[in-house]
């Protein structure tokens, strides 16, 4: 199945592209959202990363058409400072992260990414990795699970759920995404089954969080974006989960608010480096959210340094 990118329209027009600039887009994926950046650059470039294989072979079908003004670097985009250094690219223009993860990873049966197919127990973004869904599943303590599964997954039946996985694997080892969804659903009443929506859905979207450190992963990334951004740059972020969206949220604000101490009674005319361009996030519109249902969770916000004459 082809991905469908989110917002993609808002993405490019509040990247505000130069036709010479420097851009990165940090989940490469299909690479969509890297084909239209890419139809907008004259002498510019694109630096697009992903740790998936499968992702980077999938974006150079779509980005063949597009010329060769980019380079795809195989990195998790935790590294993002390092890795354009080693490409001698100490600023950029803009950065695009699209944080929902590809339709065809979910669509491909065998990554263990859904709770729709029955397949092993895997969720690795990059198969490189060790640490998959399986073992933190089989070895995590019911504790360390319960946590992951509140913390990153909000799903309030996190006790009885990480209680009994413990006593289930005590029996054997839990091998695969339908093994777990029927623990998961055996840990619940039947009032909260019989609910919209699948039952296992912040189980997994817990797991796939721990098994590639997403949530840490992001807030390092952000805060070398933010470093890395020229006057008039921007970051533009699209986030398809409240935990993830609050990381955004909160290091926006942080880089664009100024810090005055308490004591004094005036406040200076000083102006944050950065911008919030639309404090006010961004949704889908009800045409897309009616033609592709994975954009209702989709926000996005947008972060801008400020030139020296603004």
């Amino acid at each position: 199945m082809k991905h469908t990118p989110v917002l993609y329209e808002e993405a490019l027009k509040h990247l505000s592209i130069k036709q010479d600039g420097i851009y990165v887009d940090c989940t490469l994926g299909g690479g969509s959202h890297a084909a239209g950046v890419l139809s907008r650059l004259k002498t510019g470039h694109l630096y697009a990363f992903d740790q998936d294989d499968f992702a980077i072979d999938k974006a150079k079908e779509e980005l063949k058409k597009t010329g060769n003004r980019y380079t795809i670097l195989k990195e998790n985009f935790r590294n993002l400072a390092s890795a354009l250094q080693e490409q001698g690219v100490k600023e950029v223009d803009g950065v695009l992260y699209d944080l929902g993860v590809s339709s065809f990873h979910f669509d491909d049966a065998k990554r263990g990414f859904s709770y729709r197919h029955d397949a092993p127990l895997d969720m690795r973004m990059d198969t490189e990795r060790s640490l998959t869904a399986k073992d933190v599943v089989n070895t995590y303590s019911a504790d360390e699970l319960k946590r992951i599964f509140f913390s990153y997954g909000e799903e309030r039946f996190a006790p009885q759920i990480a209680r009994n996985i413990v006593k289930s694997r005590q029996k054997q080892p839990i091998e695969t995404t339908f093994e777990l969804v029927d623990l998961i659903k055996a840990s619940m009443p039947q009032k909260a089954l019989s609910k919209k929506g699948h039952p296992a859905k912040r189980v997994f979207q817990a797991l796939r969080i721990e098994v590639n450190d997403e949530l840490s992963a992001l807030k390092e990334s952000l805060e070398a974006a933010i470093d890395l951004l020229k006057p008039d740059g921007r970051i533009v972020v699209i986030s398809f989960h409240s935990l993830e969206d609050k990381i955004v949220k909160d290091l926006f604000k942080e880089a664009s608010s100024v810090d005055h101490p308490d004591f004094l009674v005036t406040m200076p005319e000083e102006r944050a480096p950065f911008e919030r361009v639309q404090k006010k996030v961004i949704r889908p519109s009800d045409a897309e959210m009616a033609e592709n249902p994975r954009a209702k969770s989709a926000k996005m916000r947008v972060l801008r340094r400020r030139k020296e004459n603004d």
